[in-house]
């Protein structure tokens, strides 16, 4: 793994020769695409922002929040742009990556997906692979939509830039100065281990929120009762349950492995602290908990 560093400065696009007449089409208009959007319209880094999405309601959302400056259809926005964003759930992005790759001559292609290998995997013998570059942007929020949307999204986040190598040059620059651009910093490294980290450190937790709000909703019957006593630390926790089906079954789905083996850990774990508690071992008990506590050291 290579970790850029974050700087404090914001780089300007002055070694891309496209950047004043940039077209960039963002496919899929919800929460990342959307967010997308409308950092490039608010920072001046496009010259026209097109958008593609199925949903007609997204469609008219995106054009009357400034995400957009006009909705086009895959094939004629693919020709009128120098970029062509894919922010689609990860399921769709097994057909649609290899379809927009299709249509594109020189164009730079990318995805915010949150799963890589799979679909890296997907276009890995494309004859236009090289104009492909695989991102994930480590943000997101447990809403959804365009109306989730935000513009100060990305400032000093991580976003995971995939097998690198294979992309061309000019291809990776662009991709690079526009995520410096928007504020984040960059995170190098294969899509086997993203794939692997991001089970660790993203996919588990919505996991444990879904499991969570699922056991109390379960032994809870009251519902006067979990919003009057619901703490501000429950809240924070369960709070990713809210998060949409329809993104997250895919990425479970297309990072199944990694996701059980993080499961298994997990079970693990909790079978310790039941232990502790059947077994009234308070001092093994305050010793995972003095363990847990190590996570200061990188989360402050």
């Amino acid at each position: 793994m290579n970790v850029e560093n974050a700087g404090n400065t914001e780089p300007s696009f002055v070694s891309l020769p496209l950047a004043a007449e940039l077209i960039v089409t963002i496919i899929g208009t919800g929460l990342i695409g959307g967010s997308l959007g409308l950092v490039l319209k608010d920072k001046g880094l496009a010259k026209h922002v097109i958008a593609v999405d199925n949903n007609p309601e997204n469609q008219q959302k995106a054009l009357e929040l400034g995400i957009a400056d006009e909705v086009l259809p895959l094939k004629e926005a693919i020709a009128k742009s120098h970029l062509i964003v894919l922010a689609v759930p990860v399921d769709a992005l097994h057909t649609l990556l290899p379809a927009v790759l299709d249509k594109v001559k020189n164009q730079v292609v990318m995805d915010m997906g949150s799963t890589k290998a799979s679909v890296i995997d997907a276009v890995v013998n494309h004859a236009k692979r090289k104009r492909y570059v695989a991102t994930h942007p480590m943000w997101g929020t447990e809403y959804s939509g365009p109306e989730a949307a935000v513009k100060t999204a990305f400032v000093n986040k991580a976003t995971v830039i995939c097998d690198a190598e294979n992309s061309d040059e000019d291809a990776m620059q662009m991709v690079q100065e526009i995520y410096r651009a928007i504020g984040m910093h960059l995170i190098y490294m294969d899509s086997a281990a993203h794939d692997l980290h991001a089970a660790y450190v993203s996919h588990i937790s919505h996991i444990t929120s879904f499991a969570l709000a699922n056991t109390v909703l379960e032994k809870e019957k009251e519902d006067d009762a979990i919003f009057e006593l619901a703490s501000a630390g429950f809240e924070s926790t369960v709070r990713l349950a809210k998060s949409n089906p329809a993104m997250w079954v895919p990425i479970f789905r297309q990072n199944r492995e990694n996701v059980l083996d993080v499961l298994n850990e997990h079970i693990t774990q909790l079978r310790k602290f039941k232990s502790c508690l059947e077994k009234e071992n308070y001092d093994y008990l305050q010793e995972l908990i003095e363990n847990a506590n190590g996570i200061r050291r990188i989360l402050k």
